[in-house]
C-alpha cells in the first residue's frame, strides 16, 4: 500500500489553492472503491477471505458478497470486517469511510471502546468482551447488559 497523504493535509492544500483546478492538477484525489481497498488489504496482509470470515465472526456469504461488491456492510459489519482484516485504526477509519458509514468517533462511548481495542490490536472477540464489560452493545449479536 502506498503511503497516502493525510486528509487534513489535503484539505489545507485545497483551501490554500488559488482555484479548485490548481488543487486538482496536483493529482492528489483518489477514486478508490471499498472492494479495491479490501483486496489491497488482503494482499498486503497476506491473508485469505476465509481468515477474515473466522476472525470477524461474520457469515461467510456476507463477507464474500462484500468482497464481490454485491453488498455494502452496515457499520457494525464493517467494524467486524476491520477486525477480521487486522486493520490499524487508520485502516479501519478508511474502511468505514469507503463503506459509506460513519467513522469511529471518540466522543461516543461505544466508539471509544472499539477504537481503543483496535489500537491495542485486540481480536473482535476481545473487543466484544470489553464492550460487554462496559455495558455497551457488542458487535456480534445484540448483547449488552443495559
Amino acid at each position: 500500500m502506498t503511503e497516502e497523504i493525510l486528509t487534513e493535509d489535503l484539505l489545507a492544500r485545497l483551501l490554500a489553492a488559488d482555484s479548485p483546478q490548481t488543487y486538482l492538477d496536483e493529482k492528489t484525489t483518489v477514486d478508490r472503491t471499498l472492494v479495491d481497498y479490501l483486496r489491497e488489504l488482503l494482499d498486503n496482509k497476506g491473508i485469505k477471505r476465509a481468515d477474515v470470515v473466522r476472525a470477524s465472526g461474520l457469515n461467510p456469504t456476507v463477507v464474500y458478497d462484500i468482497f464481490a461488491g454485491k453488498s455494502k456492510p452496515g457499520r457494525d459489519n464493517a467494524i467486524m470486517l476491520a477486525f477480521g482484516l487486522s486493520c490499524t485504526f487508520r485502516e479501519t477509519q478508511r474502511l468505514l469511510r469507503l463503506a459509506g458509514v460513519s467513522e469511529l468517533w471518540p466522543k461516543v462511548r461505544r466508539d471509544a471502546i472499539i477504537a481503543w481495542c483496535i489500537n491495542q490490536e485486540l481480536s473482535r472477540i476481545a473487543c466484544d468482551d470489553e464492550l460487554w464489560r462496559f455495558e455497551e452493545k457488542t458487535l456480534l449479536g445484540t448483547g449488552s447488559l443495559k
